[in-house]
């Protein structure tokens, strides 16, 4: 790989110009791979550096690869410019194999309430580069761009009854079709139940990928309490926040020592947050029976394939991020 980008370095030193971009671009192309690359190789040969480390050293060799291809392409078509109009469709071309002929990296994340998904989900979607889905919004896009699954799930939800697994699954269908979709995706809050899981197996099958990695993030119930009652939430973005352990800036306390509402406000658009109606110690009674119920099922339906890890989320969150690496890197 080396020789051949110094070659064509060499003969195209007009390219060279563009070289710190295209490292760039294609750096985070290579990084929504990685996991389903053959950086593997080179991961494995730097077992002694941390996880996060790993990710980020297998970059180089990607794009050294993907900038080799691109300056032999350009030196046989004699045609690349200072401009970089033909190198930008080079770079367009390299992008398009990745994602046509690379594995999606297709993830879902479980966990209880108050694991921290909120917390980690997008730290995952950021560092590959690949957006997490909820069903939630994914629901009421569909319905807003009045799609023809959207209309289905509306007409349900106004005639007061549950929207199908069947329209559940086409509408995440039509929303995985999507441009930021094209190198894979994280699912959050779906599949809930055994059935669920079959019907995305058979949806991703016939669109040629599969589910790549399924990561459980793991909490004692008796834990769980502290966390989901001093949770606040930011509705728009989804941005979560708790009294004791990652407060907003904005928090105040009244002479009790408790947070006063009227300060919580989203450190990002300094909009009001709010807590769940359901996140109480009665309800979360009730939602931890119903998770662990339907999650362990799921978790056997995927773990024969190798791909279920489990992340100890009762820890710092450094420590559960470490994890979170180590479940999601190809080494484990």
């Amino acid at each position: 790989i080396y020789s051949t980008f110094v070659h064509g370095t060499c003969m195209m030193s007009s390219a060279a110009l563009n070289l710190r971009t295209l490292t760039r671009r294609l750096a985070t192309s290579s990084q929504r791979r990685c996991l389903t690359s053959g950086a593997g190789n080179s991961l494995r040969q730097q077992s002694k550096l941390s996880n996060e480390e790993k990710f980020r050293n297998a970059f180089p060799y990607l794009s050294a690869a993907a900038i080799a291809g691109l300056v032999h392409l350009s030196i046989n078509n004699n045609a690349t410019t200072a401009e970089g109009t033909t190198t930008e469709e080079a770079v367009k071309q390299v992008e398009d194999k990745f994602g046509t002929y690379w594995p999606r990296n297709i993830l879902i994340l479980f966990g209880p309430p108050g694991a921290g998904k909120g917390t980690h989900g997008p730290k995952i979607e950021d560092m590959l580069g690949i957006p997490q889905l909820s069903t939630g919004d994914m629901l009421r896009a569909a319905v807003s761009a009045k799609t023809e699954v959207g209309m289905k799930a509306k007409a349900v939800m106004e005639a007061g009854g549950l929207v199908s697994d069947e329209i559940v699954v086409g509408i995440i269908r039509d929303r995985i079709k999507q441009e930021d979709c094209r190198f894979g995706f994280i699912l959050d809050g779906f599949p809930r139940t055994l059935p669920q899981a079959q019907a995305l197996d058979k949806m991703l099958a016939q669109e040629g990928a599969r589910v790549t990695r399924v990561l459980e993030l793991n909490v004692p119930d008796s834990v769980l309490e502290e966390r989901i009652c001093g949770r606040w939430i930011h509705k728009k973005s989804g941005r979560s926040y708790h009294v004791k352990f990652a407060p907003p800036k904005s928090m105040k306390k009244d002479w009790r020592g408790n947070p006063d509402p009227s300060s919580m406000k989203d450190d990002v658009t300094g909009e009001p947050l709010i807590q769940r109606a359901d996140d109480t110690a009665q309800a979360l009674k009730k939602r931890l029976a119903g998770y662990h119920g339907d999650t362990v099922p799921i978790l056997d339906h995927y773990a024969p394939d190798g791909i279920v890890k489990s992340v100890n989320a009762n820890q710092s969150m450094d420590g559960v991020w470490k994890e979170v690496l180590g479940g999601l890197s190809r080494d484990q």
